[in-house]
């Protein structure tokens, strides 16, 4: 995931051969809207492009207000260093704080070639307790508790391709458009799928330990990370807001204040396996299975008292009081746009955070497969609900595969784009993708009704190395 990398100072002294294979590159491949000429290429390697659209005063002011570093501060960005993970910190000021209250950082991968720009969201889970938000042994909880290191992105190498093909500018197995745009990594921290408001302090229920201070501070952390995009970026023509699990979610939750800042020419959308599900305050459980979880997060996140106030005020048609609405919302608040939602059917994954703790018969199954089933069940019940929604929205894609033999089935795009196949139409996940992506038309909708296929294939010995691992 890194490259050759160019310092302002150092470029006017590139050899030829250099310059040649950068613009050749660029030359080679297929002229997308957003795409600078070779000429232009050569003249950002020499003077990087600077932003074109910084955030104004009016957008500093108001509810969730965009706070970019104060001038001077030392971010840690180089505008010349192309195709190497640059680690950016945000000051204090701009409200942006990992869960256990340190600096929030994130990483950029810049191209000079193209203003086209994916931000990518890190998936990791979720927590709204002490167990979970402690990282306790045995309890599903969130990703980097502790914040986040200067080196993560080199930490995550060189198993960097397990992350996504759509941050790898390389990979071995899986082409997208987006691995010769701007990357835009934002990690995951503060336990909230990016969406919450509020410091907690959860208590040890044994005693044992002093009570947990935790910052669910996503929806503040996304803001900033904009601002700080605004200022120091070109605007993209063609942008991509995508990620996996809370990455996901996160993702669809933040799209409609992402793409009014960024303001892109083309804006894209695909969430991967971070599903809002139909859940009304004051539902049956029994009809809507995840209103147990969203009655928990809305108040160990403080979702009511600022986030989703804030969301519903710029999306229209968003019900604050059931959080499945946004789909239908998104696609009417942004009709020339394309979107899309995938998730494997056979999920066990994010489908256990959401009913597992919630549920007393799955707490007291007889056994393990008896609690697959019934957690199963209940995610069929969510997931035809929100197929069903999709199958009536044009640019809003819905895409179903059954299952996969990597990480529960959980997470169509990580590691690769193969096995995520519905096989009954003759369609890989890459169709869906490239819908999204470069498609006319409706968004495609699929959905696969057995997993009878998927679990009689062969057993994959790169899958099989990265389950040993987890």
């Amino acid at each position: 995931m890194t490259g050759l990398v160019f310092s302002t100072a150092r470029t006017m002294f590139l050899p030829l051969a250099v310059i040649a294979c950068t613009v050749g590159a660029t030359s080679q491949a297929h002229a997308e809207a957003g795409d600078y000429s070779a000429l232009q290429t050569i003249m950002n390697l020499i003077s990087p492009p600077p932003a074109d659209n910084p955030v104004t005063a009016a957008q500093m002011q108001g509810p969730y207000p965009l706070l970019p570093n104060p001038a001077g501060y030392n971010d840690g960005f180089s505008p010349g260093a192309y195709y190497q993970w640059q680690t950016i910190k945000l000051a204090p000021s701009t409200g942006a704080v990992c869960g256990n209250g340190s600096q929030y950082k994130f990483f950029v991968n810049r191209v000079p070639n193209t203003r086209n720009t994916i931000i990518y969201m890190e998936g990791g889970g979720a927590c709204w307790d002490y167990a979970s938000c402690s990282g306790q042994t045995g309890i599903r909880g969130a990703r980097n508790p502790n914040g986040i290191p200067d080196d993560y992105m080199s930490l995550l190498n060189p198993a960097s391709s397990l992350v996504s093909p759509f941050v790898v500018r390389a990979h071995p197995w899986s082409s997208v458009k987006t691995q010769n745009w701007n990357m835009v990594y934002v990690p995951y921290c503060t336990g909230d799928v990016y969406s919450g408001d509020r410091v907690a302090v959860y208590n040890d229920p044994t005693g044992q330990n002093n009570p947990l201070v935790f910052h669910h501070n996503g929806a503040r952390n996304t803001r900033a990370v904009l601002a700080w995009l605004k200022n120091k970026l070109p605007r993209p023509t063609q942008m991509l807001s995508t990620g996996c699990s809370a990455g996901g979610i996160g993702s669809l939750n933040s799209y409609a204040t992402v793409r009014r800042d960024m303001a892109p020419t083309y804006g894209y959308l695909i969430n991967d396996s971070g599903p809002s599900f139909s859940a009304p305050v004051g539902g049956n459980p029994a009809q809507y299975p995840s209103v147990p979880l969203h009655t928990q997060i809305r108040s160990a996140w403080g979702l009511d008292q600022g986030p989703m106030p804030y969301l519903a005020s710029v999306l229209p048609g968003f019900d604050s009081n059931n959080f499945g609405s946004i789909y239908a919302a998104l696609s009417s608040k942004v009709p020339n746009d394309r979107l899309g939602h995938t998730h494997f059917w056979q999920d066990l994954n994010y489908s256990s955070y959401s009913y597992e703790r919630f549920f007393p018969e799955i707490v007291n199954a007889p056994n393990q497969a008896a609690k697959e089933a019934l957690i199963h069940a209940k995610w069929a019940t969510d997931t035809e609900r929100l197929r069903q929604t999709l199958n009536t929205l044009s640019n809003f894609g819905g895409y179903f595969p059954q299952f996969r033999a990597l990480n529960e089935s959980h997470c169509t795009t990580i590691v690769d784009f193969n096995h995520g196949d519905i096989q009954e139409r003759s369609l890989e996940l890459s169709h869906f993708i490239a819908s999204v992506l470069n498609g006319s038309g409706a968004v495609l909708d699929a959905s696969e009704a057995s997993d009878a296929a998927d679990r009689a294939k062969p057993a994959n010995p790169i899958y099989e190395l990265i389950e040993s691992l987890l």
